[in-house]
């Protein structure tokens, strides 16, 4: 039975419907069919798949099936942006956005996840905002540019990536912001997430420390960075976004370790993203009422 306060309905919960899923990255180092099988086994609403030098992430059949038989919608691609990742769909970084792009459109994924170019990638780097501007309107298919972080080394920053690290003052549509990547280069995720407003369409949650250049990914609730409350802003604002999980779970010594640390995760964001509705409101005598009722 429904609980009763004086004569009212309770407050509602208000979920977004922002789908919570994982990322591929996030099982390493098993492979990304692992991905699947987890995300399905705990509940997630979809998958990231994190394009790597795993075979099985580049290959579009391969994905197909893996997410026909787990009942796993791929919601988004991540571009292979990465070092490690420098010849993978080939050594043109505009190729490699294309067909990013193009998979994400075979799939069915709302998104791609693209880094802002290396420095030393200076060509792509000076067409890189009209580029992505013009890939943007031949697709319905979202690409989210990433904030990323600078090195530091005796107390001075040395920026890696051009036009900027940080993508708030650059003109993107679309944007992804990354918790652990705040941590690092020592940034307010919660400021920079007002800031970037309606272009902000994607989140990747993990937590870090920031007291290092490391990059941690850790499970939201281990570090310092504001998750929960950033998740709590989503759910006031009606995000209609991405929430994707990017961990790492590289050092859990066993399976069962690495699904208990995503469960973890899965079950902290859904506590979060949960919120009270606030057209509900308690009156000094204890009455609860919905606003603007008459």
């Amino acid at each position: 039975m429904t609980p009763q306060h004086n004569g009212a309905v309770p407050p509602a919960i208000r979920v977004p419907d922002a789908p919570i899923t994982l990322s591929t990255a996030s099982v390493y180092p098993e492979k990304v069919p692992s991905a699947f099988e987890i995300a399905a086994l705990l509940g997630y609403d979809g998958v990231e798949v994190m394009v790597s030098t795993d075979a099985s992430s580049q290959d579009l059949n391969v994905l197909r099936r893996l997410s026909d038989y787990h009942q796993m919608p791929i919601r988004s691609i991540h571009a292979p942006c990465l070092l490690l990742t420098q010849r993978v769909w080939g050594r043109d970084p505009w190729g490699k956005l294309v067909r990013s792009k193009e998979v994400a459109e075979e799939l069915g994924a709302e998104v791609v996840v693209v880094h802002p170019p290396f420095r030393w990638q200076r060509e792509y780097a000076r067409e890189f905002v009209e580029g992505l501007s013009r890939m943007q309107d031949e697709t319905d298919v979202r690409f989210c540019v990433e904030n990323m972080f600078p090195l530091k080394a005796r107390g001075a920053e040395a920026g890696m990536y051009l036009p900027d690290w940080n993508p708030v003052d650059q003109d993107f549509p679309f944007v992804t912001l990354d918790l652990s990547h705040t941590a690092v280069s020592g940034s307010d995720a919660l400021e920079m997430a007002g800031q970037l407003g309606d272009r902000l369409r994607h989140i990747h949650l993990a937590d870090g420390l920031g007291v290092t250049n490391k990059d941690e990914h850790l499970v939201p609730g281990r570090g310092n960075q504001p998750c929960g409350p950033m998740l709590e802003s989503l759910a006031e604002s009606a995000f209609k976004g991405h929430i994707v999980l990017e961990v790492n779970t590289r050092r859990a010594d066993t399976r069962e370790e690495r699904v208990e640390d995503l469960a973890e995760a899965l079950a902290f964001a859904r506590l979060h993203l949960a919120a009270a509705d606030r057209t509900w409101e308690v009156s000094s005598t204890g009455e609860i009422s919905q606003r603007g009722a008459r």
